[in-house]
């Protein structure tokens, strides 16, 4: 979500200092990991606007800098414009992309982390897939 490894770092670790100190008010009803990402979404939300506000202009990283051209994979190419394209997408699609594919969580259980309807994240999940098939053609063409 955040786009910059460092910051996602800090999250993590305010999102379990949080998920620590707010232990007691956690309802057993409700699954455990969607409270926590929840709280971890809430953090990361928090972390974008303190940067906006501060002026900092979000600091890209690509997922893969290193080995000269000629060590290069074509896994590690396609892996860069793919979190490229991801990048580029609205926060609201980028967010439920990530939950689904790199989180593995379900369409309810991200309903439920993001407090919208299942039918909304089965769009969103749609719509981000077609937005960033686009994005990532255009970084292959471009």
């Amino acid at each position: 979500m955040l786009r910059n490894e460092q910051d996602a770092r800090d999250v993590a670790q305010d999102t379990l200092i949080k998920v620590i100190k707010n232990l007691h008010r956690y309802d057993p009803n409700r699954k455990f990991s969607t409270w926590v990402f929840g709280i971890g979404r809430n953090t990361a939300i928090d972390c974008q606007r303190k940067r906006r506000r501060m002026g900092d202009a979000p600091k890209r990283e690509l997922a893969y800098e290193g080995p000269s051209p000629m060590e290069e994979t074509s896994r590690e190419q396609r892996a860069s414009r793919l979190h490229e394209a991801l990048g580029q997408l609205p926060p609201k699609y980028r967010e439920v992309l990530v939950l689904y594919h790199f989180e593995h969580l379900k369409y309810q259980e991200i309903a439920d982390t993001l407090d919208i309807p299942i039918g909304t994240v089965m769009n969103r999940i749609f719509r981000a897939r077609q937005r960033l098939r686009v994005l990532y053609d255009a970084e292959v063409s471009g």
